[in-house]
């Protein structure tokens, strides 16, 4: 005959059973950025899913901030880490201090003629809260300590596609920091 304890802790081995295989089985299946597509600033579609098993910066940026000359650092750190496998990715955004006002026409003129940028560049986003891109919520469910509080913060997405570093907006893309976690990036296999 069983007693009350033995009976408890056959009921919760029970219940705990179908709970732990669905937790795996989510664990299994989770989401990663490359799931994401952003609208690129050219109209065509940036689809994340193209760069499964490289790594990727994804910064949100903004034409009249104090850090928008880190375009200029952005598209060295591209050049650098490029043909090895790094895609950095601007993702501009208004949400802060409303320092990206203009369309596509005032952020090509910033990023591509006055700081000559390369990379690609998604059509403008929000980044935080309600409304922000599917790939800010995630990384935001992700990291939920580590969201954009500025212009110019950088997730960098590992080969796995999970974040791999982040970087508050103070931070130069240039800085040994960022790149000694680039190259960890590229290194992991």
């Amino acid at each position: 005959m069983m007693n009350r304890r033995t009976l408890l802790i056959a009921a919760l081995a029970g219940a705990a059973a179908p709970m732990t295989r669905a937790y795996a089985d989510a664990g299994m299946s989770r989401i990663s950025a490359y799931a994401f597509t952003f609208p690129a600033l050219s109209g065509d579609d940036i689809r994340l899913a193209a760069f499964t098993g490289k790594p990727l910066l994804v910064v949100n940026t903004a034409s009249l901030c104090g850090y928008t000359p880190q375009y200029a650092g952005l598209q060295e750190l591209w050049g650098e880490f490029r043909e090895r496998g790094l895609t950095v990715i601007g993702v501009p955004s208004n949400d802060f201090g409303s320092q990206e006002p203009g369309g596509t026409s005032e952020i090509t003129e910033t990023a591509h003629h006055q700081y000559g940028v390369t990379f690609p560049i998604t059509a403008k986003a929000v980044v935080v809260g309600a409304k922000a891109h599917p790939f800010y919520k995630w990384a935001a469910e992700s990291r939920p300590r580590e969201v954009p509080r500025w212009n110019f913060h950088k997730y960098l997405i590992g080969r796995d596609g999970y974040i791999a570093g982040v970087f508050p907006s103070a931070v130069e893309p240039t800085d040994t920091r960022i790149k000694t976690a680039v190259a960890k990036a590229l290194a992991d296999s």
